[in-house]
């Protein structure tokens, strides 16, 4: 939907010192500070059937990092002394592991709304089947990655024939009922297809439904916009094309002092396939952990009385959170 910036633009800002998040926060007025956690985001691994060049995670076919059951079976104990409304699971491909239908029982026995950020490609795949009708059962929505309603855009970001599977997956869905009943939901994520902000949300999200409505007879509820950030394989993508220094300047000049109160930092817990906490799932793939020195916090050793006293870690890919209208794994935050 959208084209890379031209390299022109990179010379016009190399010299140009761009400020830190932590400095663009002051000169707002702005503080990021935690509230009482909602949601923990469980990266399960890097595992995935996909190679997408927008993927913050490097995740792919050969990805070797996997959650293990000693890890799932501590993250379980940990939520039963602590529990939290929301688990949100992400990856990676969260199928692919070889626990993911135990996972799924045991958290939904804790009473928590499960996500599972979900490759839907992965549902027509052979072996996966009875996935469509497992995540049913278990009412787990579904939050799915759709970067256009059309075939050029979706493929060139995420591989040939991607478009298509992700079309068939999305049928049976609303076969089984995700989209069209309550207890279902079935969410899509868009994210430009190159280095630019999202549109406005409301308005492509209109868009998305009329034009899947149309021509393939698919139904969802809502369409999240979520910015690219300039982590891992992106941040490879910009730098391959020139265009990194033009695409940081673009987040720090659309900088919206708005957008921080909703930070997703702020109520959500990360957790890594090993067990150790982040702030978020960028600063995950950065390797910013809230441990001391190279020791990472695990969850298991959490105290969440303590929890909001810890400083939230920032740096310049925060900005993507904060751009245009905001981007949060829920979408725009304004």
């Amino acid at each position: 939907m959208s084209s890379i910036l031209p390299n022109p633009a990179c010379t016009t800002i190399k010299q140009e010192r761009l400020p830190t998040f932590s400095e663009k926060l002051d000169a707002s007025d702005q503080s990021l500070t935690r509230t009482r956690p909602k949601v923990l985001q469980i990266n399960v691994g890097k595992l995935c059937n996909l190679t997408c060049v927008h993927c913050h995670v490097n995740a792919g076919p050969r990805r070797k990092e996997i959650i293990q059951r000693e890890t799932i079976d501590r993250i379980l104990e940990w939520l039963r002394e602590n529990p939290l409304p929301v688990v949100d699971l992400t990856g990676g491909t969260p199928e692919m592991i070889p626990d993911f239908h135990y996972f799924v029982r045991e958290l939904k026995g804790l009473g928590v709304h499960l996500i599972d950020r979900c490759n839907v490609t992965i549902l027509v795949e052979p072996g996966y089947e009875d996935y469509i009708d497992f995540l049913a059962e278990n009412e787990v929505e579904i939050i799915a990655s759709m970067p256009c309603y059309s075939p050029e855009n979706v493929n060139e970001q995420r591989g040939d024939g991607v478009f298509d599977r992700s079309i068939q997956a999305l049928q049976l869905l609303n076969e089984r009922g995700y989209g069209t009943t309550p207890e279902l939901p079935l969410n899509l994520v868009y994210n430009p297809n190159g280095a630019s902000l999202p549109p406005e949300q409301t308005a492509l999200e209109a868009d998305y439904k009329r034009e899947l409505r149309k021509h393939f007879g698919i139904e969802f509820n809502a369409l999240y916009t979520i910015t690219n950030l300039p982590v891992a394989r992106f941040a490879s993508y910009l730098k391959r094309e020139g265009a990194l220094k033009a695409y940081m300047k673009l987040l720090v000049d659309s900088f919206n002092p708005a957008s921080v109160s909703g930070l997703m930092c702020r109520d959500t817990i990360n957790v890594d396939w090993e067990g150790a906490v982040y702030d978020c799932d960028f600063n995950q793939q950065m390797g910013m952990h809230l441990g001391e020195g190279n020791e990472p916090l695990r969850l298991w050793d959490v105290d969440l009385d303590t929890w909001l006293e810890r400083p939230i870690r920032t740096a310049s890919h925060c900005y993507g959170c904060t751009a245009g209208n905001g981007s949060s794994c829920g979408g725009a935050l304004i």
